[in-house]
């Protein structure tokens, strides 16, 4: 198959020079993005914006010292100021934010006053797990008819922390990688994430951000993705995947050590193969194949379904999942064979 050779300039050589640099206020002026088809991710989540964030929830406390988390709002203005810092000649599109879990509480004035009587000033919350992404809309490559923009973005998780102790290094993950305009799926890499970036304020996360952005090779992420196209699945591989795939979970410990991680649940699956037949954008041709790309973003679609907290990781087992199905197509002795035999 052929396809148009890729045109991007690579990231990693625009920043591989970039030191940390002490942090500033940030006043975020971000473009107006167009409002996106559907969320990034779904699942028990809802939308909020930063100024909800900044003005009516509280901030979580270390309770052995009192001492204040970093914010989920900190998190991502540090994330704003580090994508200035490596892209400062291009346009940053205004954050999505997804919160879940809300933690609901009220002011000492209110302790004996019936939940129905409150009033707004009485209530306090916060979310316990927060996700967001930043578009770059002017770095961008087409696959397929699919626009590509880079995308940034993290995941903060308070579930993570042990709060009712005294403070010491908080755990975040961040990413780098694209967003699939076409239906909103992130295609996020090995080398474009940070499962956990451990930090103590908002210099120390800076930096390691950066350094991330840094060491992000986005043409060999684009070329992997342009690669999947190239392959294709017939029916029976298609079905034969899915089977093995609902499989999978139930193997003896010794059988499954020896096959590749597969971090998408039946739900996941169930999901793929219902889109398989009816989605509008990647369901099969007229002869019942379907290429890997379309694959690849069967998995990426599945995976809104996620929690927060697990959404990063189960993205970057979609993407190599998808490489090694790829790869076994042509290569029998391929760990990943044993999902198509």
């Amino acid at each position: 198959m052929e396809t148009e050779p890729l045109t991007l300039s690579p990231i990693s050589a625009r920043a591989a020079n970039i030191a940390p640099q002490e942090t500033h206020n940030f006043d975020f002026l971000g473009i107006d993005a167009p409002k996106p088809k559907s969320p990034f991710i779904e699942a028990n989540t809802e939308s909020i914006s930063l100024s909800h964030l900044k003005e009516k929830c509280v901030i979580p406390v270390w309770s052995k010292d009192n001492e204040i988390t970093l914010s989920h709002q900190e998190f991502i203005e540090t994330a704003l100021s580090a994508v200035a810092t490596v892209f400062p000649n291009e346009a940053i599109a205004t954050p999505e934010i997804r919160v879940s879990h809300q933690i609901k509480g009220r002011t000492p004035d209110a302790l004996h006053i019936p939940t129905k009587d409150l009033q707004d000033f009485q209530r306090t919350s916060y979310f316990e797990r927060m996700a967001f992404i930043i578009k770059i809309p002017g770095i961008a490559e087409t696959i397929n008819g699919n626009r590509l923009e880079l995308t940034i973005g993290g995941v903060r998780a308070y579930n993570q922390e042990n709060l009712y102790s005294k403070k010491t290094y908080e755990k975040f993950k961040f990413f780098i990688g694209y967003q699939n305009m076409v239906c909103c799926n992130l295609c996020v890499s090995t080398d474009g994430f940070q499962s956990e970036i451990r930090a103590m304020n908002n210099l120390d996360l800076e930096a390691k951000m950066i350094q991330v952005l840094a060491n992000y090779k986005a043409l060999e992420h684009l070329n992997s993705m342009q690669n999947l196209l190239e392959r294709n699945l017939t029916e029976r591989d298609f079905a034969q995947i899915i089977g093995k795939s609902r499989l999978y979970n139930y193997l003896p410990r010794k059988e499954k050590l020896v096959l590749p991680d597969l971090l998408l649940n039946d739900g996941h699956i169930n999901t793929v193969a219902k889109d398989y037949y009816q989605d509008e954008s990647f369901c099969r041709n007229a002869n019942g194949d379907i290429s890997m790309w379309e694959f690849y973003n069967l998995l990426t679609g599945s995976n809104k379904t996620s929690y927060i907290d697990t959404f990063l990781e189960r993205g970057v087992n979609a993407f190599d999942f998808s490489n090694g199905i790829s790869k076994a197509l042509s290569d029998s002795n391929s760990n990943y064979s044993w999902f198509l035999s």
